[in-house]
């Protein structure tokens, strides 16, 4: 499923080109005029991403996202002309993802919001590690999807733990061997590759993802 994502700019050019700029992602878009506006869309919708101009008329973006952070915790990118470092310090200290300032370049933009999403969807909590459907206790060493246990021996589950935490990183097996088994196993690395097999089986959606010669990754893109 696309990410949904609101665009809270009145600036009509820039909202127009930001919109069609990531609607020409694959990315579904929402526009708001001002800060009124852009709260209204906000409680209307579920977002995975706001982009947020700070100077604007009736409500301005500092505003927003105060009233937003009192309820949800959806990544929040400052898109603005004030490029003075008290100004972006007093974005982070209320709680925004990312700053950026005018004029600034689309193709970065884009990598940021991809940077964003993806930090979005691996979350960590005191006690759980998940990714998408997949959820890993830290202290039961147990795994579920969708509130289904299941069953995984201590090297899958840390196996799993590896991956979820270093994704979108490529781990490769030596990697794997060494913080699994240890420094001290000089076996075949071919034991990973086992083990990876038999976690598929489990787990029965595709999210590990064999990146040929170098080891594995994890893929939400299922």
């Amino acid at each position: 499923m696309n990410s949904s994502i609101l665009v809270i700019e009145d600036d009509a050019s820039i909202q127009d080109l930001i919109t069609e700029f990531l609607s020409a992602e694959g990315y579904n878009v929402d526009a708001a005029n001002d800060g009124i506006e852009g709260i209204q869309k906000f409680k209307e919708n579920n977002y995975d991403l706001i982009i947020l101009d700070i100077m604007m008329p009736n409500l301005d973006g500092y505003g927003v996202c105060k009233m937003i952070r009192k309820t949800s915790s959806v990544p929040i990118i400052f898109l603005t002309a004030l490029n003075q470092e008290s100004d972006q310090l007093k974005g982070f200290e209320i709680e925004c993802d990312d700053y950026i300032t005018k004029p600034f370049s689309f193709n970065l933009l884009v990598k940021r919001v991809e940077a964003i999403l993806r930090r979005s969807n691996k979350t960590i909590s005191d006690n759980f590690i998940t990714f998408e459907k997949l959820k890993l206790n830290l202290d039961t060493y147990s795994a579920e999807i969708d509130g289904d246990v299941i069953e995984l021996t201590l090297k899958e589950f840390n196996i799993l733990k590896e991956l979820i935490e270093k994704y979108p990183q490529v781990i490769t097996r030596e990697s794997l061997l060494d913080s699994i088994w240890g420094y001290d196993y000089y076996g075949d690395t071919r034991i990973v590759d086992a083990h990876i097999k038999n976690i598929r089986k489990k787990i029965t959606l595709p999210y590990i993802k064999t990146v040929k010669g170098i080891g594995y990754t994890l893929d939400k893109n299922i």
